[in-house]
């Protein structure tokens, strides 16, 4: 299938995010990890992708500091300032020799063009899909095109090919269902991800006597995890790995998404959002404050 493209006139120039963007708002909330499960499962059932986050990955041996190192990266990309772009130009360099052969003997490179912008459009998707369930209210059809458009000045920054980019979230939806349902597979990489997820092994630094009292305690956090990954997760997608999911799965992850939709909002911004990401705010309001007393000065 053939989507319509952005073209290099039509893209923006590559600058970081601030406030007043949707991504300002809500990239940064502690919910963001709920359906992040989701676009890294999407991901790894991509044939280059999965080929080389199996070959160099450390999401089976490290998945603790995986999470948190990706969590951060992301914090970054929207809460960076400046850093943000050196940010994706680090992710670039550090993956342009990621690169794999798998057993059938095709040669797979992290850098190309269509996994590159694949990463980023998991992206999208997770986002309006956490709106739909963990929101108080799922995107409207404008909402999604403005955010849209954040997306394809987050894609510039990362360098993301134009002819890779829908020119509009329609142009985007029909890209991304062709993409779930004549491209992805059930990949071994899909599949080790989700017991992973479903099983955090522990950090690397915890003592081993301790790794017992770990399980145990993250056991709960793991179904969660598994659970809502599940869930977000598209149909065909689903399909393909042969993962169940009923009538009564649906409306426990809709009645879990409405408690959650009502009580995040509760809770101090300090607890709402990732650290980086309550930080980058805290000061654009601090340097907001400055501005007006600046401005009100005596002359």
């Amino acid at each position: 299938m053939t989507a319509a493209v952005a073209t290099e006139s039509t893209m923006p120039v590559r600058a970081p995010f601030g406030p007043g963007t949707r991504m300002w708002d809500e990239t940064g909330l502690i919910t963001f990890s709920l359906t992040a499960g989701s676009a890294f499962l999407l991901q790894t059932m991509e044939p280059t992708i999965s080929a080389v986050v199996d070959a160099h990955s450390t999401f089976r041996t490290d998945p603790m500091g995986r999470a948190l190192r990706s969590i951060s990266s992301v914090m970054m990309w929207i809460y960076g300032g400046e850093e943000a772009l050196a940010e994706a130009d680090r992710l670039r360099a550090m993956h342009a020799s990621l690169n794999t052969t798998d057993a059938a003997g095709v040669r797979h490179t992290a850098l190309a063009s269509g996994p590159w912008a694949w990463v980023l459009h998991t992206g999208t998707f997770a986002f309006t899909e956490n709106a739909e369930y963990f929101a108080r209210r799922p995107l409207t059809a404008d909402e999604k095109e403005a955010y849209y458009r954040e997306t394809v000045q987050l894609m510039r920054n990362f360098s993301v090919a134009p002819k890779e980019i829908p020119e509009n979230y329609a142009a985007f939806e029909k890209f991304f269902a062709d993409m779930v349902e004549n491209r992805l597979e059930a990949t071994d990489t899909a599949r080790a991800y989700l017991r992973v997820i479903r099983s955090v092994a522990p950090p690397k630094h915890l003592p081993r006597v301790l790794a017992p009292l770990w399980r145990a305690a993250v056991a709960p956090v793991g179904r969660l995890q598994h659970f809502v990954t599940v869930g977000t997760t598209p149909e065909p997608a689903r399909r393909k790995l042969g993962l169940q999911w009923s009538a009564a799965d649906e409306r426990k992850l809709r009645a879990l998404g409405r408690l959650i939709a009502y009580l995040i909002p509760l809770l101090p911004e300090r607890l709402r959002y990732f650290p980086i990401a309550y930080e980058a705010r805290r000061l654009e309001r601090d340097r907001a404050r400055l501005r007006r007393m600046i401005d009100l000065r005596p002359m």
